[in-house]
């Protein structure tokens, strides 16, 4: 498959939450101003905007990214890490993924000795599950259902690292984005 065929922003400013966005979604649906709106609709008193850079430069929180799915009909699950096993997702019900990851800072070529957040955003695109993350040149296949799970356990093997889940609105209220545990347990 060309990667033509995959939608992939490229990492801008502090934009990384709209870049996952889009790139979850596979369109450009969320702009700078979009979230800017969000940010001012969840905290419309405040002069110094928490869920935000206060340069404006964008650094997103999740509050942000919830709420811009909800706006698309979709839902964030957050993802309980404490759970042993990927295996009990029903990947069938899942959209997409957003992970928060530590990420170095560089200046230029110069990496820097400090470490922030960064969102990314892992979707399945013909049948190929792909790494759209905004810092990469393009995106990169992770493969399939057992390669995926491997690399949603490395990310979330990262002592900071947290994950989304990307679903329908209706498969969040019902739960089914995960398998039943065993009724016997």
């Amino acid at each position: 498959m060309s990667d033509v065929e995959v939608f992939h922003e490229k990492q801008r400013l502090e934009l990384c939450a709209i870049h996952a966005l889009n790139n979850v979604l596979q369109e450009r649906v969320f702009t700078k101003e979009t979230a800017d709106d969000i940010c001012k609709r969840l905290a419309p008193q405040c002069v110094v905007n928490p869920h935000r850079s206060v340069l404006g430069t964008g650094n997103y929180d999740v509050n942000v990214i919830m709420a811009a799915l909800q706006s698309r009909g979709l839902a964030a699950v957050w993802w309980d890490k404490r759970r042993s096993v990927l295996q009990s997702l029903y990947l069938e019900k899942v959209q997409g993924f957003i992970l928060n990851v530590p990420s170095r800072v560089s200046l230029g070529i110069v990496s820097l000795p400090l470490r922030r957040r960064h969102w990314l955003a892992v979707r399945q695109v013909n049948g190929q599950y792909y790494n759209l993350d905004s810092k990469l040149k393009g995106p990169v296949c992770i493969g399939g259902e057992t390669e995926l799970r491997s690399f949603l356990k490395e990310q979330l093997s990262q002592d900071v690292a947290e994950m989304l889940l990307v679903v329908q609105r209706e498969v969040e209220d019902d739960g089914t984005w995960l398998i039943p545990d065993n009724p016997g347990k």
